[in-house]
């Protein structure tokens, strides 16, 4: 039976979704809750051979790279809203940081312990859609949250990111 861990053989269950981080201009991002899934399609073109009209044949097309929704609760720090303001600012067209709207994202995913497992590199990324400020509801007993979505033309992943060592000192913050 095939394992899918070698450095932690001991380890039958996968990884978990809960344990992650995002990085931009190499630093954390703070307070990062929830990231869509990583999600590429592959349209598929049909055809036929001239002699055999019965039966398609099939090829693969243009690759699209889906949008990720990043959401965090609001706090004080400007990240989301400075970049999202780069592409879109409320001065208008003129002021659009045509230079500096676009970033390479880090989407760690961790063990337990807090070592990097995986590593994808999330390509030419900018902000589609920002909602500052959720629905507020007097009612509600949640916390308020911010959201970036993010338009990309790729995403590859890290392949030199190996297996941690479970047995390993567990990594600084």
């Amino acid at each position: 039976m095939a394992k899918g861990f070698v450095t932690n053989a001991h380890r039958t269950d996968p990884y978990k979704a809960f344990k992650f981080r995002v990085l931009w201009d190499q630093k954390v991002v703070m307070g990062v809750s929830k990231v869509s899934a990583l999600k590429r399609t592959t349209e598929v073109v049909t055809h036929r051979d001239g002699g055999d009209n019965s039966s398609d044949r099939k090829s693969p097309g243009r690759t699209t790279y889906e949008a990720v929704t990043m959401e965090r609760g609001i706090t004080h720090d400007r990240e989301f809203e400075a970049w999202a303001n780069k592409v879109h600012p409320t001065a208008g067209d003129a002021s659009m940081d045509l230079v500096g709207y676009k970033k390479n994202l880090t989407l760690e995913v961790l063990n337990e312990r807090g070592h990097v497992a995986m590593r994808y590199a999330l390509l030419n990324c900018w902000v589609s859609e920002f909602t500052a400020v959720p629905d507020l509801d007097a009612n509600a007993n949640a916390v308020a949250i911010e959201s970036i979505k993010i338009e990309m033309e790729g995403w590859e992943r890290d392949v030199e990111t190996k297996e941690p060592d479970e047995a390993s000192p567990v990594p600084a913050a």
